[in-house]
């Protein structure tokens, strides 16, 4: 089991999937790390961070991947915005995790029950911003299927916008999706 310290750069994305994959096999067995943050880690994370993944993932309030992965504080960049979307603010996020901070691994990580795709289903009106998120999910939509292949489906679209962009493709990161399930708190790799 490997533990991420605060001035570790983890430049190898399979050994940071791996922490991923198995923080979240502690969190099932409820088996978690310590995660006190000491004087000495803060004053490290004040001068810098080195955050060994990035998690694109949902603000639903239910959705904690620095929970459900059993990371600390600084471990993990997270994204969150409804429908977990990769729009120009996100991919904006994403770029500056790889350039500056030196992340090699992106999870796009939809979740059971998502209200953004339920939402983008119904077919209902929305305000502007609102339907600048739906317009994101449509494409998943427009697949069809259940509301869980939907989800999933959303999923696959933003790894697929997110491996498309130029910098992602440049700097050679792993892209990956996940699927985390709200009542068994298992994560499902895609």
């Amino acid at each position: 089991m490997k533990i991420h310290q605060p001035t570790e750069l983890i430049e190898d994305a399979n050994v940071a999937l791996q922490m991923l994959k198995e923080g979240n096999e502690r969190f099932l067995k409820g088996e978690l790390i310590h995660k006190v943050t000491n004087n000495s880690d803060r004053e490290i994370m004040y001068r810098e961070q080195k955050p060994f993944a990035i998690i694109l993932t949902c603000s639903d309030s239910r959705v904690a991947p620095e929970i459900f992965f059993d990371q600390k504080l600084g471990d993990i960049f997270i994204i969150r915005n409804a429908g977990n979307i990769a729009d120009k603010t996100t991919l904006g996020s994403i770029e500056f995790a790889i350039e500056y901070l030196k992340c090699k691994l992106i999870v796009v990580c939809g979740h059971t029950r998502c209200g953004a795709i339920t939402a983008a289903c119904s077919g209902a009106e929305f305000s502007p911003n609102i339907k600048h998120i739906i317009d994101h999910i449509k494409p998943a939509v427009d697949k069809g299927g259940y509301l869980d292949e939907i989800i999933c489906s959303n999923v696959e679209i933003m790894v697929d916008r997110i491996k498309a962009d130029v910098t992602v493709r440049h700097l050679g990161v792993i892209v990956t999706g996940a699927y985390y399930d709200l009542y068994s708190g298992m994560v499902k790799w895609l």
